[in-house]
């Protein structure tokens, strides 16, 4: 027997994915979905056209991903 792994529902990760507040991380811990994961959602749902502008929107982008967001006080500077 094959056991399906379970999505939430694509609505859902299209929003939160579509959303430049929230970055991978928070989606993965709400979805249980990698990175990969999600743009495989958002290529199957989205119209082609809406998926490539989402992708160069969200590519490279510090708030996409918290390591890149993260405020670091460098005080060896001073």
């Amino acid at each position: 027997m094959k056991i399906k792994k379970r999505f939430p529902p694509s609505n859902n990760v299209i929003s939160l994915a579509w959303s430049d507040k929230i970055s991978f991380e928070e989606i993965t811990i709400k979805t249980g979905l990698s990175e990969s994961e999600v743009i495989k959602i958002m290529r199957k749902e989205l119209k082609p056209n809406s998926f490539r502008n989402w992708r160069k929107r969200v590519s490279g982008r510090k708030a996409k991903h918290r390591k890149l967001n993260e405020i670091r006080d460098d005080y060896s500077l001073l």
